[in-house]
């Protein structure tokens, strides 16, 4: 991918490292490489990004930017939260195996820099935005929190188990399978009746209502109030 040669110096250093990444891995992107890659030298790079480790959180972030920007048409919310959760999920997977440095960047690493947890935290609250919608709709079986969690854990999960394999050795229907059974341990059952009648459902539908209206209640009436119903969504069933 060509480099703007009229980009500001930290886009050009950004942009550079990113394709090395992709076409290297974390191995070919050298301070001296990108700084050569981008017209400059590397004390300009140290400027900007400290070291290789700070240059590798920029870039990562830069990376996953990048792609919501490419796919926000795709991500674009509509009446169907299910769907656009299903959407986000493909996009989030695709994202992983097309570009599986940057996806081990930042979710595989442990204690890497605020510009990589800033990156993970994005696409945690995408989904969080998502399932806030199904739990407002009390379809939830569980708190929001909990629901990301496991629905994050679930694909961060598939993506680097199938990185592990061979693009060609890998299974084109277990994506849809995984999805399948997130989906199924967050949400009530469709056989279950009405979705609000649950004890679940009505939780989470109320901490919804109070997170997103003006309730006569004081902040920490309010805060003690959404751990409650947190709490009850979140209980262990027989």
């Amino acid at each position: 991918m060509p480099i703007d040669a009229d980009a500001p110096v930290s886009q050009r250093l950004l942009g550079a490292a990113a394709e090395l990444l992709r076409q290297g891995g974390v191995e070919s992107v050298s301070t001296r490489a990108v700084a050569a890659a981008a017209g400059t030298q590397p004390p300009i790079l140290y400027r900007h990004f400290g070291d290789k480790d700070g240059l590798l959180d920029a870039v990562a972030l830069h990376v996953l930017k990048c792609e919501i920007a490419k796919n926000r048409t795709l991500l674009r919310q509509t009446d169907d939260s299910v769907a656009d959760l299903r959407r986000l999920w493909d996009v989030s997977v695709h994202f992983g195996l097309s570009q599986p440095d940057c996806f081990i960047l930042i979710y595989g690493s442990v204690g890497r820099g605020e510009a990589v947890s800033a990156a993970a935290e994005a696409t945690v609250a995408a989904y969080a935005k998502i399932i806030a919608r199904i739990a407002d709709e009390g379809k939830l079986r569980m708190s929001v929190v909990r629901a990301t969690a496991l629905f994050q854990a679930y694909g961060v999960g598939f993506v680097i188990t199938q990185l592990r394999v061979p693009a060609t050795a890998r299974d084109p229907e277990l994506s849809d399978i995984v999805y399948a059974n997130a989906l199924a341990r967050i949400m009530v059952p469709s056989g279950a009746g009405r979705p609000r009648k649950t004890l679940a459902g009505r939780a989470n539908a109320l901490r919804q209502a109070i997170s997103s209206d003006d309730t006569p209640l004081t902040p920490a009436e309010s805060h003690l109030m959404v751990d409650w119903l947190a709490r009850i969504a979140d209980r262990r069933r027989p």
